[in-house]
């Protein structure tokens, strides 16, 4: 199941629970050094899923923004 996850990036959506349920796994205790050593592994690789979401969608938002822009300043500058 593992290797599914890893031949396609999880949602932002998926990542989050999942590393939600990690965090709440190592927090649970009960765990052998090796499991809480591969979990810590996994929720860091997931953290890293869920900043790569979120910067993509600071670009999208910060694009968006300055196209919004872009036409008032355009009529601004339009010697016609």
């Amino acid at each position: 199941m593992g290797d599914v996850a890893d031949e396609k990036a999880p949602s932002y959506e998926q990542a989050r629970e999942e590393l939600t349920e990690v965090v709440r796994r190592l927090e649970t205790g009960g765990l052998t050094l090796e499991q809480s050593i591969e979990l810590w592994e996994r929720g860091e690789k997931l953290a890293a899923v869920c900043e790569e979401w979120l910067q993509g969608a600071r670009v999208k938002l910060a694009a968006a923004m300055a196209r919004r822009a872009e036409p008032a300043q355009g009529s601004d500058d339009a010697p016609f």
